[in-house]
Order: structure tokens, then C-alpha cells, then sequence
């Protein structure tokens, strides 16, 4: 995880940055906080301090009672000068709210308080987000500073459009969603290592209906799937999604097909397999479903007879996408089970459907089961397996795609 030096400055959009700070915590990473004095007036330091777990710093000449570092880490044996140690810690400087006035500086140089001295001192990364009235970030002064930045190499967020700051303003000028920044900042952060890459992922789970108002389903939620097309895209990988039936935020930059049924999936994979270079099969689809539907409601039998349900297997989709494959195509199927045959299963699996890795986990145990943050799984590949401990699905999708990397550049898996 990353250390976030986050700067913020004057605006009514300061509240947000203690959202995007919230977030940034919860994801694991380490965050600490300058504030410049006009900040003070629209967010107070404890409320970042209470977030963080670290002092703020508003002045180049109060001390720092970390003396550069960030949470979790060790401070150093000496008192360095905040605006130096600090970035030099940083593995990122992210500036959100930024406003005109900062902006200004920044393009300038000028390092007249802590914030600025610690932009022009930083050699990380630099992430600016302005946020400011439509009529200061459309001046021409606004937008040749913000070309100056991003001539420097800086990461210039767009702005969104919508209420201003005062009643019955209305343009552009509004900060990004503390989501969405916090994606960008982690997208700048990804090592980029998947880039080029196009990958079909599938995720959620089928349903069959039944009648108009009832269907055969299964408790798959897509967060794991929807974690590796996060992490995919954010290291730099052309992302699709076919996704069945899942109510989940989705990732700015990927792009998403939406079905129901198995052979809805089935015909949006074929559709999108031949031009993929990797598929992750992370959905859960249904093996069954009524060989007749009902177009009305099934009603209740006043005799209380249950009604009888035909099933017929559905297609299997993996086996039929394998059979169709290009040779230098990475297919990664994915196994939920329960039990201690677990593991025997997917091997059978990987050799059964002709495929590059198996991911299996045990859906039965507490914590990492459907609709769970976190998982724990082993990889399974035909020279081996990898455990991976558990963890957040982030966490664990970034060991999927690190497998699906070394599946791709070595003929001695995983």
C-alpha cells in the first residue's frame, strides 16, 4: 500500500478530502496531511488527524511531531525539515482540493508556506485536483497554469460539472468524488505492468428463471470479480466485464456487459473471447436450469401439491471458450467449493477443461465465503499451487494477476 501526502487548500470542497482521506485509510494506505491556514477555515486538523492516526501541519515552522513519517513506520533519529522528509517519505503528492491560488503558486514555483515548499521540493508523483467557481477555473490564467503543470508532468484531474459552492451556481469546477479520486490516485500508483493486456473477465452469479417471478440462483455477489477488473485496469489492462446480476459501484474506464442467464453469459463471452488475451472465469454459472419456463406466475395449489421441476444442464462455457482458443490466450477458471476435496477438485478441473490455472476457495468457511470483503484461495496451475493467505479481494486479485503475468512469460508456472 501506499504513503499519500494529501494537501488541501481553501475551498468549501475540503470536506470531501476528509471522505477521500477516509477512504484512502480503509484501503490500507498510510496517509498524512498538510493543510494551508485558509484550509483551517472550512475542515479543522483533528478532523484528518482523528482519520489518520497522524499530527497535521500547517506551518513550514512548527515541528513535526513524526518528523516526516507516516503511520506504521519509524521515525527518524533526528527532527528533518517537514517540507522535505515528508515528500520524500510520500510515494505520491495528491492536492484536493486544489484552488486557484495554489494552482498559481505551483506553476510559479512559489514556496511561500508548507504545502507549495513541499510541491517544489517533491520528486514523486504530483496529482492536482482543482476545485473552484466555473468563472476562476475558465479564466485563461487558470487554464495556462493548469497547462504548465501537466507540461511538468503533473496529473491534472478534470473537474465535474454541477452546484457550485453558492446557491444557484451551476459549471464546471466541482472536485471529484473521493472515490473517484481515490481511484485516479491509486491508478497513478499501479506499476502499469499489465499494460496492453485485454482481458475478459466475468463475474456475479446466473439465474434460471423458473416463472415470471421466480428463478434457480446462487449467492454470488461479483466482488471478487469486480476486485480483479479494478486491479486490472488500474495496472494499466483494457478491461470487459460480462456481468451477471451484480449490484456493485463500477470502475470508471472498464467497460461492462450486463446479463442474466447462462447463455446470456455465454453468448457475450463468445462474443468478446476472440479478442481478449486473458480471460478470468471468476462467475459463478449456473450447471442447471428448468427445461421449461413459465411465462406467468407458477400459483400455489389450493391441495398443497408442490410442482415438479425438469432441469437440464446448461452449457459449459469455460470448456466450449477453451476448445476455441488461440495459443498464446491465458484461460483461468475458477472453483467455489467446500470441503477437504476442494483442491483434488480443481486439479481435476485444470486437466478435465484444458486450462491455464484454477482458483479455488472454500465458500464454507466464515469470512470469505459469497458476498464476503475478503477471501483466501489457493492457485492451482499444472507445475503447482500458490496459497494465497487471506486477505481484501483487492489484495487477492493483485496475486491472480501477478499469476496471470508469470502464466504469460514463462512456460514454469506460477
Amino acid at each position: 500500500m501506499a504513503r499519500i501526502l494529501l494537501g488541501v487548500t481553501g475551498g468549501i470542497a475540503a470536506y470531501k478530502a476528509l471522505e477521500f482521506t477516509r477512504l484512502a485509510t480503509k484501503a490500507g494506505h498510510a496517509v498524512r496531511v498538510i493543510q494551508t491556514e485558509a484550509a483551517t477555515r472550512f475542515v479543522g486538523t483533528a478532523s484528518f488527524a482523528g482519520i489518520t492516526g497522524a499530527p497535521v501541519l500547517i506551518s513550514e515552522w512548527e515541528p513535526d511531531p513524526l518528523r516526516g513519517a507516516f503511520p506504521g513506520d519509524p521515525a527518524p533519529d533526528h527532527a528533518p525539515l517537514s517540507h522535505l522528509e515528508l515528500v520524500k517519505r510520500a510515494d505520491v503528492l495528491v492536492i484536493a482540493p486544489a484552488s486557484a491560488n495554489t494552482i498559481a503558486k505551483l506553476a510559479s514555483g512559489a514556496a511561500d508556506n508548507l504545502l507549495t515548499a513541499a510541491a517544489l521540493a517533491s520528486r514523486r508523483p504530483l496529482v492536482i485536483a482543482p476545485a473552484m467557481n466555473d468563472a476562476m477555473y475558465e479564466h485563461p490564467a487558470t487554464q495556462a497554469n493548469l497547462m504548465t503543470l501537466r507540461g511538468r508532468g503533473a496529473t491534472v484531474l478534470e473537474p465535474g460539472t454541477g452546484a457550485l459552492g453558492s446557491p444557484g451556481e451551476w459549471g464546471v469546477g466541482r472536485l471529484p468524488e473521493p472515490d473517484e479520486l481515490l481511484a485516479a490516485v491509486e491508478s497513478g500508483l499501479a506499476p502499469g505492468d499489465l499494460d496492453g493486456l485485454r482481458l475478459l473477465v466475468t463475474a456475479g452469479g446466473t439465474r434460471e428463471p423458473i416463472d415470471a417471478v421466480r428463478f434457480i440462483g446462487n449467492r454470488s455477489s461479483g466482488r471478487m470479480g469486480f476486485a480483479l477488473a479494478q486491479r486490472a485496469s488500474r495496472r494499466g489492462a483494457a478491461v470487459t466485464v460480462v456481468a451477471a446480476n451484480v449490484a456493485l459501484p463500477r470502475e470508471p474506464g472498464v467497460a461492462y456487459v450486463d446479463v442474466a442467464t447462462a447463455a446470456e453469459l455465454k453468448a457475450a463471452c463468445e462474443d468478446a473471447f476472440p479478442a481478449c488475451d486473458v480471460l478470468l472465469m471468476a462467475a459463478a454459472v449456473a450447471d442447471y436450469r428448468p427445461a421449461e419456463r413459465r411465462d406467468d406466475k407458477i400459483k400455489k395449489d389450493a391441495a398443497g401439491a408442490a410442482p415438479v421441476l425438469q432441469l437440464e444442464r446448461t452449457d459449459d462455457v469455460i470448456a466450449g471458450l477453451a476448445a476455441a482458443r488461440r495459443p498464446e490466450q491465458v484461460l483461468i477458471g475458477f472453483a467455489a467449493e467446500t470441503g477437504a476435496g476442494a483442491l483434488d477438485y480443481g486439479r481435476g478441473k485444470l486437466a478435465r477443461k484444458q486450462l491455464d490455472a484454477v482458483v479455488v476457495n472454500d465458500v464454507a468457511r466464515p469470512g470469505i465465503g459469497f458476498d464476503a470483503a475478503d477471501n483466501e484461495v489457493t492457485i492451482l496451475s499444472a507445475s503447482g499451487e500458490r496459497h494465497v493467505p487471506r486477505a481484501a479481494k483487492a489484495d487477492v486479485a493483485d496475486a491472480i494477476l501477478d499469476a496471470v503475468l508469470s502464466l504469460r512469460s514463462s512456460s514454469v508456472n506460477i
